[in-house]
């Protein structure tokens, strides 16, 4: 019963695809149905389950791969949905793409905004949090002597953004540095508010630290923020799809993300938010007919763009939806603990990520005391294909050990199995 559920989601999830007049359309009845069903089975550990969601994937038979926090595959379902706008597209371009395809915009703006709990006229789509993000920053109306509070541990490309803009316009940068995994709200948020003064403009919250899967209370802090008229961007790269949350929980003014992280929707997708107030003074990345405009429509005018791309995240929705946010959510963090409590009483091995589901979620990593992180890294893919990443950024180093809902424990138990051999060697 679970199987044929599970598959009649799957490919319920599918049949717009089928359809050009209803390409954006849920599967009616019969994928409401399967989902009632699966919504009956155990969240973390059933093995049914979690296998029928491998088999939707394409996941290679060969290598064991733990760097999903770089960027998720996308199932078949959205794998197959590009293939198919992109047939599309191409028996008629400019046809399909400017009045088939573009028509179908709008009711994804809708779809994303009933999953992420914000308006619609909110939300702008793009490439990728960088976009996104960078859209923010370039966007800002800041004058020289501006303060902007942010992490060391940031994302690079979001510190440069930073670092350009004051070059180029004089801000100040005001650093802070965290020694993480913590799982204390009040020393966090505290050294954030601390760094705030009269000239703060702006502070970047990195949501989810993308180096070991730290969480912070951004929602706290922005709150702290706002009662200084301080303006709040948060960078959900990696909390967004992942950790249970709407972005409107967040009381944010700016956010973005990818959506081909933990979305699983295809590989160069991202959404901007923009707080409706907000939106007419951001000046958009690329220019618009009005950059003064309140139509958050204004950050998408890229000219022509992958609408094949665009249009298959509404299927990265429907199959994410499928799963379900908590069901998804207590999978990853029973996966980052399965291995985790199996290698940490190592005397050797070293665990840099927080363990509570208040704080952390996929994301992990590892370190061998006496070996450097890329060691440890080529010695899991030498001797068991493993695929992860070494870290070696400000005052964080390991391996990030990144799994997701098609991973099973057996794969896990490789992983295990490849650290205490590692450990035992030192």
């Amino acid at each position: 019963m679970k199987r044929r559920s599970l598959l009649t989601a799957i490919g319920a999830s599918s049949l717009g695809i089928l359809n050009p007049s209803g390409l954006l359309q849920a599967a009616t009845k019969q994928y409401q149905h399967a989902l009632d069903d699966l919504n009956l089975l155990h969240a973390k550990d059933d093995d049914d389950f979690w296998q029928q969601i491998r088999q939707a994937y394409s996941v290679s038979p060969t290598l064991i791969n733990l760097n999903n926090g770089g960027v998720s595959p996308a199932p078949r379902v959205v794998q197959e949905a590009v293939d198919y706008y992109n047939r599309l597209c191409n028996e008629a371009p400019s046809y399909y793409m400017w009045r088939i395809l573009d028509a179908g915009r709008e009711p994804l703006r809708q779809k994303m905004a009933d999953l992420a709990g914000t308006s619609p006229d909110e939300l702008a789509f793009n490439r990728n949090s960088s976009e996104s993000l960078e859209t923010i920053i370039f966007g800002l109306r800041l004058k020289a002597g501006d303060e902007i509070v942010l992490t060391k541990q940031d994302y690079p490309n979001m510190i440069n953004a930073w670092k350009q803009r004051e070059k180029r316009d004089g801000l100040v940068l005001k650093w802070i540095s965290f020694d993480f995994p913590i799982e204390n709200k009040e020393q966090i948020v505290s050294k954030f508010a601390n760094a705030f003064t009269s000239r703060t403009k702006v502070v970047h919250i990195t949501h989810m630290i993308n180096w070991n899967g730290q969480l912070l209370p951004a929602k706290e802090i922005a709150q702290e923020a706002h009662k200084r008229d301080i303006e709040v961007l948060v960078d959900g790269a990696h909390s967004f799809a992942h950790i249970p949350y709407k972005i409107s929980d967040l009381d944010c003014d700016y956010f973005g993300t990818s959506l081909h992280k933990w979305m699983s929707a295809p590989i160069g997708s991202g959404l901007l938010y923009v707080k409706k107030e907000k939106i007419k003074n951001l000046y958009p990345f690329l220019a618009s007919a009005d950059p003064e405009s309140t139509d958050i429509r204004k950050f998408e005018s890229l000219g022509t763009r992958s609408f094949p791309i665009e249009q298959a995240i509404a299927h990265a929705i429907d199959f994410y939806n499928m799963i379900g946010t908590e069901r998804k959510f207590k999978r990853l963090q029973y996966l980052k603990e399965y291995w985790v409590n199996k290698v940490k009483t190592h005397s050797k091995v070293n665990i840099h990520c927080p363990m509570s589901p208040d704080w952390g979620g996929a994301l992990g990593m590892v370190s061998v005391t006496g070996k450097k992180p890329e060691e440890l890294s080529e010695y899991l893919f030498t001797q068991y294909k493993i695929h992860t990443v070494s870290i070696d950024w400000e005052n964080i180093h390991g391996v990030r050990i990144t799994p997701n809902v098609y991973t099973m424990t057996k794969e896990l138990d490789k992983l295990v199995k490849g650290i205490l051999e590692f450990a035992d060697k030192v």
